[in-house]
């Protein structure tokens, strides 16, 4: 029986036998698929614009696409295909996951109307729907227990990396040759790095021996591992506490690009001249670098944070993500309000960062808060909660609440999704209090 196992000796007895060359290759490799999966989910922001003028959409039919559509499958398929990792190949359920979403991303360059866009975007949200569970089980498998903040975190350098090369080769590229031919660039690589996952990522549930390997063949039930779950609230309040983060960051990054070019498009041409750019090139080139490195440096940063303070005390992985959305707050009303658009885009810097310090603590409860058996589906139970919340929810409030106070509100457009963005970005508040409540349960639930 799995309860019958201490986790101290489940743990010892499913260290991963790879030295740490290999482990960094394989980090690598999981890491470039993450950042494919967000290229190929993001490039969608850079080129809202030029969609939307070419297939006559509402900005609810943008949130539509840049979230919902994409998260109605990512979502509901991550906990199916993580049971289905519990058992079987991670590495060549993320091949053939990556080989699908990247297929969808090249289809997405070919639609002609709004339902064609809508069914390619959720086509990539199915694919992508087998990568995170895999992963992060995997990395937790690969990684000491020590060291798995800080591991999870590099694996999460996937999102800026993706975003930054996402903004900046989508708005180059559409500049030259339209925004679909950055559809069929940004799927290509993905049927590559597919095949390259396929035959040199291992399955460690091959190399480990003992009662472990047993039990790792023998996941529990579905039932069993929420009733499992079901008895580590900080499990949930971690995730629903990056939910709202999410929720703040998705919903804002799929409209950010379309703020710049309805408030400040004049001043965007004008800055975009002297560099032989288009307004979209620049905005994806400025957008992409400071938000990418930025993004970057707070991915880092958050898993470090949270390995320190969790060395002294496990309540630092709720502390360093709740500090974060505070003090990120004030931030984004400088930037939708400031006059100058580069001062508004240097501002992005702050919120980039803290916004950012989560991904590490955050993913790292997730696989320390149950046994080595049930990692995968707490991944995917994870990014069900956050995911449905923050992609799917974040960028269809920032589109119905912009149409809204442009038409009901009377605001127009431009301002229309100037106070809708200010608006969505109360939500961290309530992020940072929930992950302020997931101190009181941390030590407790910590099992691995």
């Amino acid at each position: 029986m799995v309860d019958a196992v201490a986790p101290a000796v489940l743990e010892a007895e499913t260290r991963s036998p790879f030295d740490a060359r290999y482990r960094a290759f394989a980090l690598a490799v999981l890491l470039g698929a993450y950042i494919l999966s967000f290229l190929d989910r993001q490039v969608v922001s850079i080129l809202a614009e030029p969609i939307k003028r070419d297939l006559g959409l509402a900005d609810w039919q943008l949130g539509m696409l840049t979230g919902l559509a994409f998260a109605i499958f990512y979502t509901t398929l991550g906990i199916p295909i993580a049971r289905l990792a519990e058992r079987f190949s991670r590495p060549w359920i993320i091949a053939g996951s990556m080989a699908l979403w990247s297929l969808f991303t090249l289809l997405s360059g070919r639609a002609q109307t709004f339902p064609q866009m809508l069914v390619a975007r959720m086509g990539v949200g199915f694919g992508e729907a087998g990568c995170n569970p895999c992963a992060h089980s995997l990395i937790a498998d690969y990684t000491p227990k020590e060291k798995r903040a800080s591991a999870l975190a590099t694996y999460s350098l996937g999102i800026p990396i993706g975003t930054l090369l996402g903004l900046v080769m989508g708005g180059l590229i559409a500049d030259a040759y339209g925004w679909r031919a950055a559809f069929l660039v940004a799927g290509a690589p993905g049927l590559v790095l597919a095949l390259v996952a396929g035959v040199f990522l291992k399955e460690p549930r091959k190399f480990i021996t003992g009662v472990a390997a047993s039990q790792a063949q023998a996941a529990p039930p579905l039932a069993a591992a929420l009733r499992e779950l079901a008895t580590k609230p900080t499990f949930w309040l971690m995730a629903v506490g990056a939910g709202l983060m999410a929720f703040v960051g998705y919903g804002q990054g799929a409209f950010n690009a379309a703020f710049f070019m309805r408030l400040h498009g004049d001043q965007l041409t004008a800055l975009a001249a002297p560099y032989g750019l288009k307004s979209a090139g620049y905005l994806g080139l400025a957008l992409g670098l400071i938000g990418g490195i930025a993004g970057m440096i707070g991915t880092v940063l958050g898993g470090w944070f949270a390995d320190i303070a969790a060395r002294r005390d496990a309540r630092g992985y709720a502390v360093v993500p709740a500090l974060a959305a505070v003090l990120a707050l004030p931030s984004y009303y400088f930037i939708y309000t400031v006059a100058d658009p580069m001062t508004a885009l240097w501002l992005n810097i702050i919120p980039s960062v803290l916004g950012a310090l989560w991904y590490g603590p955050v993913f790292a409860t997730a696989q320390s808060v149950v046994p080595a058996h049930t990692r995968a589906t707490a991944a995917a139970l994870l990014l069900l909660v956050l995911n449905l919340i923050g992609l799917g929810l974040g960028p269809l409030f920032v589109g119905a609440l912009s149409d809204g106070l442009a038409t009901l509100g009377g605001l127009g457009e431009s301002e229309g999704l100037r106070w809708s963005l200010i608006l969505t970005s109360l939500f961290g508040l309530l992020g940072a209090a929930i992950f302020w409540m997931a101190r009181k349960t941390m030590v407790r639930d910590l099992v691995s």
